[in-house]
């Protein structure tokens, strides 16, 4: 994790969370005193790290914390008040927010941020290898649509389709994806 928005009010809690944001080589933070500035702030750029420390002058924080766990913008810690924290961290769990009980020990804090570092690792990993499964998708579609071209217009059969993309793949030295796009270059025009 590299940046860190941290939405408090509080000056006194302000200074702690940066101060242990700082301990654990998080530089980049930028502090926000509500949930308006943060929503202004997310609409303009993305975070690594969403740090809450509810209740806020314009909300509770807990539907914030929830809306950026949920659209999966920033992996988001919620600071609640110890007499919430069973309820609050029952509903926001559900959605991927780490709820901690406030007052925040240093222990507890840096519990929560090697948690959320390692869940944002996951999620990173997950999301390239979907954007690789995504890719794999498409060049799938646009060789059987290249397939599908052979066999329509040079009467192959898809066997001898397939082979002749391949080996035309072999020959140039190529990906398939580029035979199958020359091919519906060719053909599609």
């Amino acid at each position: 994790m590299q940046s860190v928005l941290l939405v408090s009010d509080r000056e006194e809690n302000t200074v702690f969370f940066t101060e242990i944001l700082n301990a654990v080589s998080l530089k980049q933070i930028i502090v926000v005193k509500s949930v308006g500035a943060a929503q202004k702030l997310l609409s303009e750029r993305s975070f690594d790290l969403v740090l809450v420390n509810a209740p806020l002058p314009d909300e509770s924080g807990e539907s914030f914390a929830r809306y950026i766990a949920a659209k999966g913008i920033s992996q988001v810690i919620l600071a609640v008040d110890s007499g919430q924290f069973d309820a609050v961290s029952a509903v926001c769990g559900a959605d991927g927010v780490l709820t901690i009980s406030s007052p925040v020990d240093k222990a507890t804090l840096r519990t929560a941020l090697a948690l959320a570092k390692s869940a944002q690792n996951r999620i990173r990993h997950m999301q390239a290898e979907n954007t690789q499964l995504k890719q794999r998708i498409e060049d799938i579609r646009l060789i059987n649509r290249a397939k599908y071209i052979l066999i329509s217009c040079l009467n192959m059969s898809e066997q001898d389709a397939h082979k002749y993309i391949e080996r035309q793949a072999m020959d140039t030295r190529s990906t398939r994806r580029a035979v199958a796009e020359g091919i519906l270059r060719t053909y599609e025009n």
